[in-house]
């Protein structure tokens, strides 16, 4: 994994040429890469190391809470997974808080500039500092004043229309997801720890895997093939579970041809195919049966 860093201090504390890619990177999708990349090229082609500088948790969080997105891409484990595979020597994860939110762009820049940066690589419309004062052009001139490198990458264009994180969101939420990966550059899946549930499922037949997973985006709720840990198949219910008067929304998976305790593990699950919506059955029984016409509807389909 990259070097992980919590403190913008620590920076100084590297003694190669850095070459820093900075931004939110909600999501790691592949507009965010082409930034990211163009640090690792950058170190690569002089000498150094490349980093990511990034925040936790998202800043409009905290600036402005209301227009927060509720859900997000990638946690911080999955940032650094991505980032490793685009070959970054190391992550400074800085914590956004009130206090942070009231640093002068300028002033940020100027922070960075205490350790050997040798260049910075940014989206060209990325904007910063307080009140987001901070933008490519500030960034040019203190570049010719302080001497490093500016790069200011374009957005990234999809099917006619630029990638945002927002876009991704709205792609997941309608269960497009040949979208979702074409714009991440990677299967979407959530990770979550399974937990202790009712057990009703063992009761019914079909053992599930209760997943407590953190503020992740979710597709529509429903019955969905999924794949589990890359390799295998199952059956999740999404949603309130409305046969048996459920309170919040869970994600229960039935790992197809599978029995072992999963208890404490985590499992990664992919969304491949949607099944049916959520309903509530007048019994027990009748949910029974359903969930087994759910598991041979499972096992019929074929993906591409």
């Amino acid at each position: 994994m990259p070097i992980r860093l919590d403190k913008l201090e620590d920076l100084v504390l590297q003694r190669e040429p850095l070459h820093l890619a900075l931004g939110v990177f909600d999501g790691v999708h592949i507009g965010h890469q082409a930034v990211i990349d163009q640090a690792v090229q950058a170190a690569r082609a002089s000498g150094g190391l490349s980093f990511v500088v990034t925040f936790s948790p998202h800043p409009i969080r905290v600036i402005a809470p209301n227009k927060a997105p509720s859900s997000l891409l990638a946690t911080l484990d999955e940032k650094a997974e991505v980032m490793k595979s685009h070959g970054v020597d190391g992550l400074l994860v800085i914590h956004f808080d009130q206090n942070f939110a009231t640093m002068a762009a300028e002033d940020f820049v100027r922070k960075l500039c205490e350790a050997k940066v040798a260049s910075i690589s940014v989206g060209e419309d990325w904007r910063f500092g307080n009140k987001r004062l901070g933008d490519v052009n500030l960034l040019k001139a203190m570049a010719k004043e302080l001497g490093f490198e500016l790069s200011a990458v374009a957005p990234v264009i999809w099917d006619g229309e630029r990638i945002s994180s927002t876009r991704i969101r709205q792609a997941i939420r309608d269960g497009n997801f040949d979208e979702v990966e074409a714009m991440l550059g990677r299967h979407y899946e959530l990770s979550g720890e399974v937990v202790e549930g009712r057990k009703l499922g063992r009761t019914l037949g079909f053992p599930t895997a209760n997943l407590h997973f953190a503020d992740m985006q979710l597709p529509k709720d429903g019955v969905w093939l999924v794949e589990v840990n890359g390799s295998l198949r199952g059956v999740a219910n999404l949603g309130m579970r409305p046969t048996v008067d459920g309170t919040q929304r869970t994600l229960e998976v039935h790992i197809l041809d599978f029995s072992g305790d999963l208890y404490g593990q985590i499992l990664r699950v992919r969304f491949l195919h949607f099944i049916r919506e959520e309903r509530k059955f007048p019994s027990i029984d009748k949910l029974r049966e359903q969930i087994a016409a759910d598991v041979r509807e499972a096992e019929k389909i074929t993906l591409d």
